[in-house]
């Protein structure tokens, strides 16, 4: 031991693993550049750094899903990635969900037409699984539906109104095809 708080390496001369870093990656299509501590977390990025408080902070053990992001279109818990985990992906947060007009992305548009969001702290989470899920699989069975949101949790609803706004998204699509 070298009565050093620092990490071995570091009291050593070597690199300090906390120290920030350069970490760049394109967030909602646009290129940013930050210094962070490579284990800092991605949701801390978003909502601290970014100022994209629409990615929700709940259970922070990434059991919720209220943090819900895209990274290379797949969902993932901002509480549970880290900085260098993330760095030269692309994310996409709920802000970046907005159609190429500016408004509410057609998924959007259905959880509010549709009663899919109660008091809406959830919704950020399930509007982007939901998003990836429609990506990949255009037309879901209701068991694959059923496992793409198996990780966002609602604490106001029955569903009914989330399920609801899921298949109005996937008519919706169909329409427009």
């Amino acid at each position: 031991m070298n009565g050093d708080a620092r990490p071995a390496a570091a009291a050593e001369g070597g690199p300090d693993p906390s120290a920030d870093r350069l970490w760049e990656a394109m967030v909602n299509g646009r290129p940013v550049r930050l210094r962070v501590p490579p284990a800092k977390r991605l949701l801390d990025i978003v909502r601290d750094d970014l100022g994209l408080t629409g990615t929700k902070r709940s259970c922070e053990i990434g059991r919720c899903g209220a943090c819900m992001v895209l990274i290379d279109g797949a969902p993932v818990n901002a509480c549970l990635a880290m900085a260098y985990q993330c760095a030269g992906r692309d994310i996409v947060t709920i802000e970046g969900m907005a159609d190429e007009d500016g408004g509410l992305h057609p998924i959007q548009r259905a959880f509010l037409e549709e009663g899919g969001y109660q008091c809406g702290y959830c919704t950020p989470g399930m509007v982007i699984s939901v998003k990836a899920l429609l990506d990949a699989v255009p037309d879901p069975s209701p068991e694959e539906l059923e496992e793409a949101l198996s990780g966002n949790l609602c604490r106001c609803t029955g569903y009914g109104g989330i399920l609801r706004a899921v298949r109005r998204a996937i008519e919706d699509r169909r329409e427009r095809r």
